[in-house]
């Protein structure tokens, strides 16, 4: 249950290789985790204590989760997409007295200093950055000796804030020896069945909290990391060949991308050592998803949940391919759908998503979010809408905040843009709802395209295109009644979308 373990019996096993060829053996991952401990107990910090980063993906960003861990400290992995304000607003809730940042992060150095008052030690990697001490420097001597008594430590991540402020999820107090169980890694051992010697791929930023619970449960288990450095379709086909990876996680857009090349670089890379594929954190598409187990095989799993962790389903290939769009059955909590008076609802009938008997959770210092996320009962819900099954299948509809109403009728958005990325000339969709004077709001898409329109005639045939295709397959009250293109979309790294400032610009819009 820590590296240290493999590092005593294969100490030369490599536990992290990068898509640039990068790497670190379980020795040296187990030495700079013990330094890294050490350097933080001896500046002070304890158990229970904080400290946050924010960093790309690499082996140093390994490195320092497992120190912090070692440490027996709560650690917060910060997303590279903020921006200064945003960093400084994690740091400074979440009570770091320790940060670790990349260089790259040196536009925003000061305004991370000067606003994060609670943080005592500030620590730079790969470079130097105003105000921060370069680690590598204060890690020269420091011992790499284990630390007697050592306790876990536990990760302290904060929501995407695709619907305003991320929010922290305090984790237990409860700080145990480095080698107690730990139900993620329990998952991967017994569900997915992974086994040491195997190799995990992960092409999505550490600071998400699947990847990082990932990639950390694999070092427990004493596999390999093939670590991207950031995503790209046909270099994840390689990957898997060279390094015969036999497991990995991805996000949906992650596979659409995939099946978007051509057949050729599709057909080019030998990929039958994989024997689980996971995949999570946003809606996939029914086509999609089909087309991946055409391609793969029935080896992908699928679950729902969320970084508060109160309640998980999961469902596999051969169960989805049984219920079509399923998300799968409970596998952590009791799955229940309700109105919006709080009454159960029968099967088939669309409602908020609701867990009983799930773990506890709050949020960090928002004692009324964390009320908003329950019920009186004292079951919890992520906000999304979905109906269920009578054999306890459940499929997602939407967000709750996501709906759109439009002449009094409930659309879900995800809908059409589930039949928007599937049509061969779009790479991605957003669609969400824009003030309208006489049904309150109406349903608006804005697309990213394989190619943008060269003039507005060719968007305007584009957008009549799409709209048809739309109607084709959708009552006409789901569909946009218009669409705009764009360059890009505002979508995390971690395959979310962030809808809300799409719609914002628009609502400003209509203010002014």
């Amino acid at each position: 249950m820590h590296p240290h373990a493999t590092a005593a019996t294969h100490p030369e096993r490599l536990a992290i290789v990068t898509d640039d060829g990068e790497t670190r053996t379980y020795a040296e991952l187990a030495a700079s985790a013990w330094r890294i401990a050490r350097l933080l107990r001896a500046l002070g910090l304890q158990a229970g204590d904080h400290v946050a980063l924010c960093m790309e993906n690499g082996p140093e960003m390994l490195e320092v989760l497992w120190g912090a861990h070692t440490a027996g400290l709560l650690y917060t992995a910060c997303s590279t997409q903020l921006t200064p304000d945003e960093l400084a607003y994690v740091v400074d809730d979440c009570d770091a007295k320790a940060f670790v940042g990349s260089a790259s992060l040196a536009r925003g150095a000061e305004t991370i200093r000067t606003t994060t008052p609670k943080v005592v030690h500030r620590f730079c990697v790969g470079g130097g950055m105003a105000g921060h001490v370069p680690l590598e420097g204060m890690l020269a001597g420091v011992s790499d000796a284990p630390l007697e008594g050592a306790v876990a430590g536990a990760d302290m991540l904060y929501s995407s804030g695709t619907t305003g402020r991320p929010k922290g999820i305090t984790p237990s107090p409860e700080r145990p020896p480095l080698d107690a169980p730990e139900m993620f890694t329990g998952v991967m051992q017994q569900v997915l069945g992974f086994r040491r010697g195997d190799v995990y791929l992960s092409p999505a930023p550490l600071y998400h909290a699947a990847p990082l619970r990932g990639c950390m449960s694999v070092h427990r288990l004493g596999g390999t990391v093939v670590l991207m450095r950031r995503f790209d379709p046909e270099a994840v086909l390689a990957l898997v060949e060279r390094h015969r990876v036999t497991h990995a996680q991805f996000v949906p857009t992650m596979f659409l991308r995939m099946l978007r090349l051509d057949a050729r670089a599709r057909e080019r890379y030998d990929l039958s050592s994989l024997r689980s594929v996971v995949h999570a954190s946003a809606p996939c598409p029914a086509e999609v998803k089909r087309r991946m187990i055409d391609w793969w095989g029935p080896i992908i799993h699928e679950y729902y949940g969320g970084t508060e962790g109160c309640g998980v389903t999961w469902v596999t290939s051969e169960e989805w391919l049984a219920h079509p769009g399923t998300v799968g059955r409970a596998v952590v909590g009791v799955v229940h759908v309700l109105d919006e008076d709080g009454a159960e609802l029968p099967a088939g009938e669309t409602g908020t998503i609701w867990f009983s008997d799930g773990p506890p959770f709050r949020y960090h210092k928002d004692p009324a979010k964390t009320a908003d996320a329950h019920n009186a009962a004292g079951w919890a819900t992520y906000g999304d809408i979905g109906r269920l099954e009578a054999d306890g299948y459940l499929h997602l509809t939407d967000r709750k905040a996501d709906t759109i109403i439009t002449g009094a009728v409930n659309v879900y958005p995800r809908e059409a843009e589930d039949v928007l990325v599937t049509h061969p000339l779009v790479l991605d969709a957003a669609v969400f709802g824009i003030p309208d004077d006489e049904f309150g709001e109406r349903v608006h898409a804005v697309v990213q395209p394989a190619e943008l329109p060269a003039d507005p005639s060719a968007a305007a045939a584009l957008e009549a295109t799409l709209i048809a295709h739309c109607r084709a397959r959708l009552a006409r009250v789901k569909c946009p009644r218009g669409i705009e293109f764009r360059a890009e979309l505002p979508r995390h790294e971690t395959g979310k979308l962030h809808k809300r400032l799409l719609a914002e610009e628009h609502r400003a819009a209509a203010s002014a």
